[in-house]
């Protein structure tokens, strides 16, 4: 679909153009890059109509092929889309410097109107175009002064920049574009398996990570009744307000309360929170390879809690033989905060319900262990059939 002829002519439609950051700096791998984008985009735009959807000169297309497209929906919903750094809607005219010049002057109408400054910047990428870009900006920024004499032309710091880009099917008009979300298309890294509490931490470090071209599934841990219905209301809640950027999500929760009674029956207190945790990813592995997952996400943070210290993280991550990624690890609270209110998770992470992790608490945890302590304190248990129990009764929702 990428390289096909225009079945209908694309002068007079309003566009939707994505920009590609660092995507364009991929060589020979670009391509594959590019269309995993388009890809997502695909899915993403299921329900706003039909669009038709393609990459030329570093630019992805997006094309309403109907009416009836939803281009405010469609626009909301690429703005979370992984891999673009900007995107805009432009207006598509034929490659004549007075069309171009009329399509700004209706498509823009309403912004030149409300400005009092504005400049033209312009970008030639058909080199065939007669005006250079310069030629191109002066031309269409006298003849817009002329038609809205109350701006002024301030080529520093205007309220307004008319954009012009000559491309090689039609020329575009929009004005200033709208940042993108970033990094990598979703799923070109692979596949990982995310621990989501009900905490700001772990959604942040899941969007960072799709961020950075992961697939992800999520795993919850759910130690009813200790922790309540609401609790993983509120979890899959989070998963929720992830997938404008993650794209659909299936979350594996966990039944964990036989595992954490063992726990308090039978291991030191002190120990207890880390035993916990490398249960955790002993069951988080597991569950990644089912899914066909390459790696785990958690969203600690160095010193946040006393099973965050670096010996600490040291034995849990021993449990596991995936690699495991920290995002958030060298971020203070502020910071993950920030994030969060970003992406629309911090005011449903905040609500007060309960989650596994702040089950049977330790008074005084221990916050420099061995590894050989923590597998002494394994020994009575039956560690496998304790993991098979909770693969057994997971519960799969998508999200």
């Amino acid at each position: 679909m990428s390289n096909e002829i225009h079945e209908t002519s694309p002068i007079g439609k309003e566009f939707i153009l994505l920009k590609m950051g660092e995507m364009v700096l991929k060589g020979l791998n670009r391509r594959g890059f590019e269309e995993r984008m388009m890809g997502n985009a695909r899915r993403r735009l299921e329900g706003c109509g039909p669009f038709r959807i393609y990459s030329r000169q570093s630019i992805t297309y997006i094309e309403p092929m109907s009416r009836d497209c939803d281009m405010d929906a469609a626009f909301q919903r690429l703005c979370c889309l992984f891999g673009v750094v900007s995107l805009c809607r432009a207006k598509a005219c034929d490659k004549r410097a007075e069309s171009i010049v009329e399509a700004a002057k209706t498509y823009l109408r309403d912004q030149l109107n409300a400005a009092h400054s504005f400049k033209v910047e312009s970008k030639r990428a058909d080199k065939s175009f007669v005006m250079s870009s310069i030629q191109l900006s002066q031309y269409v920024g006298g003849e817009l002064n002329d038609l809205f004499n109350h701006l002024t032309a301030d080529m520093r710091h205007p309220e307004m920049t008319v954009h012009v880009e000559v491309r090689d099917f039609a020329a575009f008009v929009h004005a200033d574009p709208t940042p993108g979300a970033g990094g990598l298309p979703v799923g070109i890294g692979g596949r990982a398996v995310s621990l989501l509490s009900g905490g700001i931490d772990s959604p942040v470090a899941s969007w960072m990570m799709a961020k950075r071209g992961l697939a992800l599934e999520m795993v919850h841990f759910f130690s009813y009744p200790y922790t309540s219905p609401e609790a993983k209301d509120k979890v899959l809640t989070l998963a929720k307000l992830l997938t404008p950027w993650c794209g659909s999500l299936v979350v594996h929760v966990v039944p964990f309360t036989e595992i954490q009674e063992t726990l308090r029956r039978s291991c030191p207190e002190s120990l207890f929170t880390l035993l916990m945790r490398r249960f955790m990813m002993r069951i988080a592995e597991q569950v990644a390879q089912r899914a066909g997952a390459k790696g785990l996400v958690t969203g600690e943070s160095l010193g946040q809690v006393a099973s965050q210290t670096m010996e600490a993280m040291a034995v849990t991550e021993a449990a596991t033989t995936l690699p495991v990624f920290r995002p958030v690890v060298g971020m203070d609270k502020e910071e993950i905060i920030q994030v969060a209110r970003k992406i629309g998770t911090f005011e449903t992470s905040i609500l007060p319900y309960e989650d596994c992790c702040t089950v049977f608490t330790p008074r005084h945890p221990k916050t420099r262990p061995t590894l050989e302590e923590i597998q002494a304190a394994e020994t009575d248990l039956d560690i496998d059939g304790l993991i098979a129990q909770a693969m057994d009764g997971i519960e799969r929702v998508q999200v």
